[in-house]
C-alpha cells in the first residue's frame, strides 16, 4: 500500500504538489500553534496560582490587569480591563487561536482545490487524446499511452489531495477536541476576573456601584426627590391659595363694614 501511494505520488505535477505542501505546511502549523498556544496559557494559569495572594505576577497581561484595575474608576467593569488587556499583551496568542480554529476548513479547502485541479488536468488530457488531431502521431499505441499516463497523472493529483484534506481535517478536529484552545482562554479569563474582583476589594466596591442594579437604584431615588418636591411645590401652591382667598374675603367683607 505505502509503495502504491508513493507511486501514484510520482504522477503529480509541480502545481499539485505545491497544492500537497501547503496543506501540509498547515497542518504542521496548526499543530505547533496548539502547542505553543497550550504552553502560553499553561503559564499563565501558573503565574495566576502561585502569586494570587500577593497580586505580584510576572506575566505581562496579569501585570496590566492589575495595574489598570487599580487605576480604573467606578464606571469601569473588570470584564472590559481583562479583555483589553488581553487583547493587547495576547496578540500574537489571539492570532494563532483564529488560525486554529479556520485550519480545518482551510484543510478541507485546500484539498477540494486540489481535487478539481487534478480532475481539469485529467479531463483535457483526455480531451486532447481523443481529439480529431491525435491522428497525427504515428504510433497510436504510443499515443494512447502517453495520454492515458498523462490523465492518470491528473487523477493522482485529484485523489492524493482528496486524501491529504480528508486526514488531516480528521486530525485537526481530533486535535480541537482534545485541546480546545478557545475554551482554555475563556476559562482563564474568568479566573481573572475572579481574581481581580477577590484581591481588589475596593475596586469591587466602587464596581458594585456602577452596575445596572446600582444605577437603576439612583434612577429611583432621583425619581422620589422629584416626586418629593413635586408634593411640596403643590402643598405650597394650595396654602398660597388659601391665604389669597382669605384676603378677598377680607377685602370684599370691608366696604360693608364702612356702609
Amino acid at each position: 500500500m505505502p509503495n502504491a501511494i508513493l507511486d501514484g505520488l510520482s504522477l503529480v505535477d509541480t502545481t499539485g504538489r505545491l497544492i500537497l505542501a501547503v496543506n501540509i505546511a498547515s497542518l504542521v502549523a496548526c499543530i505547533v500553534a496548539h502547542v505553543a498556544l497550550r504552553a502560553r496559557y499553561s503559564a499563565i494559569e501558573r503565574d495566576l496560582e502561585r502569586n494570587a495572594e500577593a497580586a505580584h505576577f510576572f506575566e505581562p497581561v496579569l501585570v496590566r490587569i492589575v495595574r489598570d484595575t487599580r487605576a480604573a474608576s467606578a464606571d469601569d467593569s473588570a470584564q472590559a480591563i481583562i479583555e483589553d488587556a488581553f487583547h493587547s499583551e495576547l496578540k500574537g496568542s489571539l492570532l494563532a487561536e483564529r488560525f486554529v480554529r479556520s485550519a480545518t476548513g482551510l484543510a478541507l479547502v485546500l484539498g477540494l482545490l486540489g481535487t478539481f485541479y487534478g480532475l481539469t488536468l485529467s479531463i483535457g488530457k483526455l480531451a486532447r487524446l481523443v481529439g480529431p488531431d491525435s491522428g497525427a502521431v504515428g504510433d497510436v499505441t504510443q499515443a494512447l499511452t502517453i495520454g492515458l499516463t498523462q490523465a492518470l497523472g491528473g487523477m493522482a493529483v485529484a485523489f492524493s489531495n482528496s486524501l491529504l484534506g480528508v486526514g488531516a481535517a480528521v486530525v485537526l478536529t481530533v486535535l480541537s477536541v482534545l485541546n480546545n484552545v478557545t475554551d482554555r482562554r475563556t476559562a482563564l479569563m474568568v479566573r481573572v476576573e475572579t481574581l481581580v474582583d477577590r484581591l481588589l476589594p475596593h475596586r469591587a466596591r466602587a464596581g458594585g456601584q456602577a452596575g445596572p442594579t446600582a444605577a437603576f437604584a439612583d434612577a429611583v431615588t432621583r425619581l422620589e426627590t422629584t416626586v418629593s418636591r413635586f408634593d411640596a411645590a403643590l402643598q405650597r401652591f394650595a396654602a398660597d391659595t388659601n391665604n389669597l382667598r382669605d384676603v378677598q374675603l377680607v377685602v370684599s367683607v370691608k366696604p360693608r363694614e364702612g356702609g
